[in-house]
C-alpha cells in the first residue's frame, strides 16, 4: 500500500525518471555555490614526491652535524687529559732535577726552594742545611719516570764514597702556582 499524497514526478515518456533539476539561480550580489565533487582546486596540489627523501636527508646531516661535534668535544678531553699528564710528568722530573741538582752541587738554597710549602713548614731552611750537610754528600743522580698516578718519582742516589740507593721521591703540586715540588723522600 502506498501513503496517500501526491504521485511521485511523472516518468517522461520513455519510461526512466526526470533528471534532478538544476540548482536555483543565485540572487544578484551572491557569491556561486562552491563546486562540487570532482570539480578541479582552483590552485595546484603541493608535491608529494621526494618529501621522504629530504626528511631522511636533513635528520642525517643533523647527526652527522651532531656527531662531528661530540666527536670534537671528545677529541679535545682526550688532548687536554694527555697535555696535562705530560705536563705533571715534565714538571715532576725538573723539580726532582733542581732538588738533587742543589744536593750534588751543595746549594741547598736551590734545594730547599724545590720543596713544598708543607715540607718548608716543617723544616726551616738553616735545619735543612744543617741536615743535608752531615749527610754524605750526593755525586750523582739519574731521575726516572713521574708516576702521575701516585706522584712519586725514583731517583738513582750515588754518594761520596761510592754507595748506590734508589730513593722514591713524593710530589705534590703548590697551591698557589700549580707547580709539582718535591714533599718527600723516602
Amino acid at each position: 500500500m502506498t501513503a496517500p499524497g501526491p504521485p511521485y514526478p511523472a516518468s517522461p515518456a520513455g519510461g526512466h525518471p526526470a533528471s534532478p533539476a538544476a540548482p536555483p539561480p543565485a540572487p544578484a550580489g551572491a557569491p556561486a555555490p562552491p563546486p562540487g565533487p570532482g570539480a578541479v582546486p582552483p590552485f595546484a596540489a603541493p608535491p608529494t614526491e621526494g618529501r621522504q627523501a629530504r626528511l631522511w636527508l636533513g635528520l642525517g646531516v643533523g647527526a652527522l652535524a651532531l656527531l662531528l661535534c661530540c666527536g670534537g668535544g671528545g677529541a679535545a678531553v682526550v688532548g687536554l687529559a694527555v697535555s696535562n699528564l705530560q705536563a705533571v710528568r715534565e714538571q715532576g722530573k725538573t723539580a726532582t732535577e733542581h732538588y738533587y741538582q742543589g744536593l750534588r752541587d751543595r746549594n741547598y738554597d736551590e734545594s730547599y726552594d724545590a720543596l713544598c710549602d708543607d715540607a718548608q713548614r716543617r723544616e726551616s731552611r738553616a735545619q735543612f742545611e744543617r741536615r743535608v750537610s752531615e749527610q754524605p754528600q750526593v755525586t750523582a743522580y739519574r731521575v726516572g719516570d713521574v708516576d702521575p698516578n701516585t706522584l712519586t718519582v725514583p731517583v738513582d742516589v750515588t754518594f761520596a764514597g761510592g754507595d748506590r740507593r734508589t730513593q722514591q721521591v713524593t710530589l705534590a703540586p703548590d697551591g698557589g702556582t700549580g707547580s709539582i715540588e718535591v714533599c718527600g723522600i723516602s
